[in-house]
């Protein structure tokens, strides 16, 4: 019998199974993750995942940086969703701070979060489709992404990594012409969500291979620290935005996609609703955006409006203040949790009363689902494990972080 061990060495006339390495380098798994499978013909007898190679340390970076300045590295935590990172590390801080976030602050950050949300389902379900053999879905889901990147674009001055949400509301009041871009998104996404169901939901061979795969229960699911689309696909009926409402999320009405099943199939169906709902959230958050700042009243931790400062120079010396010496932040501990596309992130944050973090730890939904891999795997075929991988959505920048 085989061991699952870094250099696994087997004696072939022994032995009635093989090791084989699947990946670091092995497009299905989404990144660069390693799996050791212990192999019984085409049957997976035992699973081990093996992350590490994309380490950064992030975490660690966080608390060398001012406040302000860990902002930009959120963004590459999950870096198909940088937007929903800022907002949880930002709430974080601002619960440290006791700021009150203007109303039209919150209602930008719901509005950019869902269309986030939208475009990572977007990357998931072309990625997930080519993994079973759907080439044409990739090209049209990376169609409508390409749409979203020019609105963060257009918001932010980037297509991934955005930083535009601030410890205190927003970098900048949307520019002339954004609400308009949304809204024509918004209105024709519909069609688009029924152009990818045309082509998946109802087709014989995605079916077979996607139903009674890869299942798991929800007692499992919650004994793992599953959350998120994977969660709810096992029966868990429970959503952060819904359940523990942040930034306004109270103020919007919308459905909670859960499935039964808990296998690759109710996983997919579930986020295929989400592109729906988040669409529905997002228009709302347009229609009612209400007036006024985007930032604080908070004069030694957010920049003020241009208008409120005297001249050119005095803006410029204020700006550099904050750059260059940070701002205190009272000392104690928070932990903030958002719904992110795959499950709960959430930011613990340690103040010591300097301008610097005491300590910054993530809690990333990709590296507690993936957890749930071999449960899914185990006694199914190789070929099993290549949906079920896509089908949980995890993204390595955070497992590695």
């Amino acid at each position: 019998m085989g061991h699952l061990n870094a250099n696994p060495v087997l004696d072939a006339a022994e032995d009635k199974t093989m090791i084989l390495n699947m990946g670091p380098q092995h497009p299905s798994t989404h990144g660069v993750l390693r799996l050791l499978l212990e192999i019984d013909g085409e049957t997976i007898v035992r699973m081990m995942p093996d992350i590490g190679f994309l380490h950064t340390g992030i975490e660690k970076t966080c608390e060398a940086k001012f406040y302000q300045q860990i902002v930009p590295l959120t963004d590459r935590i999950d870096y198909l969703c940088p937007m929903v990172n800022n907002l949880c590390y930002v709430m974080a801080v601002e619960k440290l701070l006791g700021l009150e976030i203007p109303p039209r602050a919150q209602w930008m950050r719901v509005m950019l979060a869902e269309l986030q949300r939208i475009s990572s389902h977007l990357v998931w379900l072309g990625t997930h489709a080519m993994d079973i053999g759907a080439m044409s879905v990739f090209l049209y889901c990376f169609r409508e992404r390409e749409d979203l990147l020019r609105i963060y674009e257009m918001v932010s001055g980037q297509r991934m990594m955005t930083s535009y949400f601030r410890i205190g509301g927003l970098a900048l009041d949307p520019p002339l012409g954004f609400f308009e871009k949304v809204k024509k998104f918004l209105d024709r996404f519909p069609e688009k969500v029924d152009e990818y169901e045309n082509l998946l939901t109802g087709n014989r061979i995605f079916i077979d291979r996607l139903k009674d795969v890869a299942k798991i229960t929800g007692e499992d699911a919650l004994a793992i620290g599953l959350t998120g689309p994977s969660l709810r696909a096992s029966g868990v009926d429970f959503d952060i935005r819904r359940d523990m409402p942040y930034c306004g999320y109270e103020n919007f009405k919308f459905k909670v996609p859960v499935r039964q099943d808990g296998d690759v199939w109710a996983r997919y169906v579930c986020r295929v609703e989400e592109l729906r709902q988040s669409r529905e959230i997002a228009k709302q958050a347009l229609e009612g955006m209400p007036s006024g700042p985007t930032k604080a009243d908070a004069p030694k931790i957010v920049l003020p409006d241009r208008e409120k400062m005297k001249t050119q120079m005095e803006a410029l010396i204020y700006h550099f203040k904050i750059v260059t010496e940070g701002f205190a932040v009272p000392a104690g501990e928070v932990y903030h949790a958002i719904e992110s596309p795959r499950g709960e992130m959430g930011y613990y944050i340690v103040s010591d009363g300097t301008a610097k973090p005491l300590r910054v730890h993530m809690r990333s939904p990709s590296y507690a689902n993936l957890q749930a891999l071999p449960q899914m795997c185990e006694g199914r075929l190789i070929a099993d494990v290549v949906a079920a991988i896509g089908s949980i959505d995890i993204v390595l920048g955070e497992i590695d972080r």
